[in-house]
């Protein structure tokens, strides 16, 4: 054991900038990819025994999403393997208000192992580094009828409160959801970015039934459909229409605004006309 720590979903949203912490801080860090020796793949248990080894705390984040029916017997797998291997301590990127993805904690949770679980609402990378961001360049978003406001919080946020979970034990047996500080709907964060850029996007909301119909005419697979229509009809039903401080509780200062999100990505020049 030497204090490896491995970061699956090393490429992500979350996972490459745990990884850009990890590495500042000096901490030895293995990259849990597909596409990175030693190669990991949650559907091809035959990797992970290679990912797992000499490994002390890993970060988990599960592809598509935590919240697919196959998940939990994928992670309840994982977790026997990971404590075979001799690993100290589980950090799991979960979903507010998930059942299915309770499902998955409880078995980080009852694991006998050091945990903390992370609870993020929807990130605001999905604007910028997700599957919204065509839609932003293209200036015309259209989304199913959403009926509440969600908390976005930054990615950046995410990261840090993972990282102050691996390394420091104040966090372990924790559950921590985070939010961004403000309330807001998809049409009032398409505005916010459409004013920051000087760039008209039309919005217009349509039925989850022709939603999909429009996914299937992208020819998307029929599973990220299902998973999109879940997140978009459950998780946005208002169950998580509401701010915590878990941020701040975890970093010592306030979470990072959309307003904030906006204008260090117009920096990175993603959200200029092709």
């Amino acid at each position: 054991m030497d204090n490896t720590t491995l970061v699956l979903g090393g490429t992500g949203k979350t996972g490459r900038r745990v990884i850009d912490r990890l590495a500042k801080l000096g901490i030895p860090i293995r990259i849990g990819s597909r596409n990175i020796a030693p190669f990991f793949d949650w559907y091809k248990e035959e990797t992970w025994d290679a990912a797992l080894s000499g490994i002390e705390k890993v970060y988990i984040t599960f592809q598509p999403d935590i919240a697919i029916p196959q998940a939990q017997q994928i992670i309840q797998s994982f977790v026997q393997k990971a404590k075979y291997a001799g690993v100290q301590k589980l950090v799991l990127l979960s979903g507010r208000g998930e059942h299915e993805a309770e499902l998955c904690e409880n078995l980080v949770i009852k694991s006998g192992l050091d945990w903390t679980i992370v609870r993020a609402s929807w990130f605001m990378q999905n604007f910028s580094e997700g599957f919204l961001l065509d839609s932003i360049l293209a200036g015309e978003m259209i989304l199913p009828k959403i009926n509440a406001d969600e908390p976005f919080v930054d990615a950046d946020d995410i990261a840090d409160v993972v990282v102050e979970a691996l390394m420091d034990d104040a966090h372990s047996h924790q559950i921590y959801s985070l939010t961004g500080p403000t309330l807001l709907s998809f049409e009032k964060a398409i505005s916010l970015i459409a004013n920051a850029i000087k760039r008209e996007i039309q919005y217009a909301e349509i039925s989850m039934h022709n939603y999909t119909d429009m996914l299937r005419s992208y020819e998307l697979t029929e599973e990220f459909i299902s998973l999109i229509s879940y997140l978009f009809t459950q998780v946005l039903d208002g169950r998580n229409e509401f701010i915590t401080n878990d941020v701040e509780t975890v970093l010592k200062r306030k979470p990072t605004s959309f307003q904030e999100y906006i204008n260090k990505t117009i920096k990175t020049g993603i959200w200029n006309q092709p």
